[in-house]
């Protein structure tokens, strides 16, 4: 039987968006060189959020971009059934800005680094920070930590941690544990 634990949802999940907006605007404070791309598949959604958080409390539109890395990925070639590329969409060039690289779930760390190198192809950021919404503490394989952190969340490797975003269909917006 597997267990499903609720780890964040409305109104609190508002809450943590609005405060690593808020994180954001300290720490960059004039956003005119900065841009935000969303990790396909899911960190989208949180990206959206974020950005539209950003552009109402500065009054101004960030640009957002939505980034797959799915070919860039280690272990692309290992598995049994192809992967399926999800769109991107980086409407800008990269080349010396500043990216706020979001997404939605940080475990191993391989989707970061996938992204990373995807990056690239859209040229030489000046400086890339991370963003997420669920640290999943104790999985990591690769040296990556994110800058801001919605919750932190210790797992076991056997747990996944499950985000419902309503823009995908589901009722309300929560993140499970599950496991």
């Amino acid at each position: 039987m597997n267990q499903k634990r609720l780890i964040l949802s409305s109104p609190l999940l508002e809450i943590v968006i609005s405060r690593l907006a808020q994180q954001l605007i300290e720490t960059y404070q004039d956003f005119s060189d900065t841009v935000i791309l969303g990790m396909q598949p899911r960190g989208i959604y949180f990206a959206e959020r974020v950005a539209r958080e950003l552009n109402r409390a500065l009054g101004q539109t960030v640009p957002l971009g939505y980034l797959d890395a799915t070919f860039y990925r280690d272990d692309f070639r290992r598995r049994d059934s192809p992967l399926r590329a999800n769109t991107t969409n980086v409407p800008f060039i990269i080349e010396n800005k500043r990216v706020i690289l979001i997404d939605d779930v940080l475990a191993t760390g391989r989707m970061v680094r996938a992204a990373l190198d995807a990056m690239t192809a859209f040229g030489r950021p000046r400086k890339v920070e991370l963003v997420v919404l669920i640290d999943r503490r104790y999985n990591r394989d690769l040296p990556i930590k994110p800058d801001y952190t919605g919750k932190r969340v210790n797992t076991l490797e056997s747990q996944q941690v499950l985000v419902e975003w309503t823009e995908q269909g589901a009722e309300t917006d929560r993140i499970w544990l599950v496991g």
